[in-house]
Formats: structure tokens, sequence, C-alpha cells
């Protein structure tokens, strides 16, 4: 967006540099963005000079909430997938879902996500109405964001060798997932955030 918005403009001495090759999130392009002796044009600056930092601080908050939702999006995959499969798939003649090990790792699954989907709600609400939110969008990000990757770790785990294999989708869940614990600030940032917002 920012890569087309700068191309459009015509700005000197702003280029993209090379795609990343990612382990997940591939449908989504990263890619480095150059700036040499750029001058950007006064029509493009954001807010007042000099507030750079206080705006990025404020849309990190909404920017946590989007990777919180989109954590809770894969998880929510990775347990359909393998709820599924868990029914479809048998030993030793009646479906895995029937072994205790597996339906209790389902059950920790559903758990998890529920709790995710509700911090993550109590941050958007807080968010929509105009209130501060930065605990609590911290709290639905780092929550989320590691659920995603509990859960489609266990999803791998209940589809057993098929999991490791490109024939279904909870590989791709598991590769996607991990970035949610990086991307927006990592997960040992929000437990920060969190920190210093509860020992105010």
């Amino acid at each position: 967006m920012l890569l087309q918005l700068l191309k459009e403009k015509g700005t000197p001495g702003f280029k993209a540099g090379k795609k990343e090759n990612k382990l997940g999130m591939r449908a989504s392009e990263t890619a480095e963005l150059i700036f040499e002796d750029c001058k950007v044009h006064k029509s493009a600056i954001l807010g007042n000079i000099g507030d750079g930092f206080k705006q990025s601080m404020k849309v990190l908050d909404g920017g946590r909430i989007s990777i919180a939702a989109l954590s809770i999006g894969i998880a929510k995959g990775a347990y359909d997938a393998a709820l599924k499969y868990s029914r479809e798939r048998e030993q030793f003649g009646k479906p895995i879902s029937q072994f205790q090990a597996i339906s209790f790792k389902l059950a920790d699954m559903a758990t998890k996500i529920e709790a995710a989907e509700l911090l993550t709600l109590q941050a958007a609400d807080l968010k929509n109405r105009g209130e501060k939110c930065t605990k609590q969008s911290a709290f639905a990000k780092y929550y989320a964001s590691e659920v995603a990757v509990q859960v489609s770790t266990d999803a791998v785990q209940i589809f057993g060798g098929y999991g490791y294999t490109k024939d279904f989708p909870v590989e791709k869940f598991y590769r996607d997932s991990k970035l949610c614990t990086i991307g927006e600030g990592t997960s040992e940032i929000q437990k920060l955030v969190i920190s210093r917002e509860i020992l105010k």
C-alpha cells in the first residue's frame, strides 16, 4: 500500500528492496523499503511533525487487536480441521475423537480459543468507544497469538504424520501461526507492556 502510494506520487529516492521468502503468511508479501536521499512531499505527512512516535504507539494498540483477531482465525481454522479429522479418522474400530487423549486436547483447544476471543472482543470494544486500551490490546495480542501456536501445534499432532504434509491444511496454520507471536511486538514485548500497565 505504502509502496504503491509513493510510486504514484513519484517519490524520488524511494524504492522497494527484495521480497522476503517467509516461512508462513506467504500470501501477504513482505519487502524491504529503501529511502535514499528521499524527499517526501508535505501532502504525504500524517499528523504533526515531531509526533511520529506518539502516533505509532497509538496505532500499535489497534494493530495488536488486529493480530489477536488474525490469531483467533488461524486457531479456529486449525481447530475445525482437527475436530473434523478426529471424527473421521478411525483407530481400533472407532473415531479417534473418542479417545480421551484426543478429546481432552480438543477441549483445551476450544477453551483457549474462547478465552482469546473474549479478550480480543473486550479490547476491540474499548478501542471502538475511544477509550484507552493499551493493556487490553496487549492481553489480547499476547494470549491469542500464543493460543494460535498452541492450537495449530495440537492440530498437527492430532493429524499425526498427515499433519506434516501439504495434503491437509493444518501444516499451513502451523506455519502461519508463528508470525502472530512476532508481528506488532513479540510476546516478550506484550509482557513488558502488560507489566508496565499493571505496575503503574
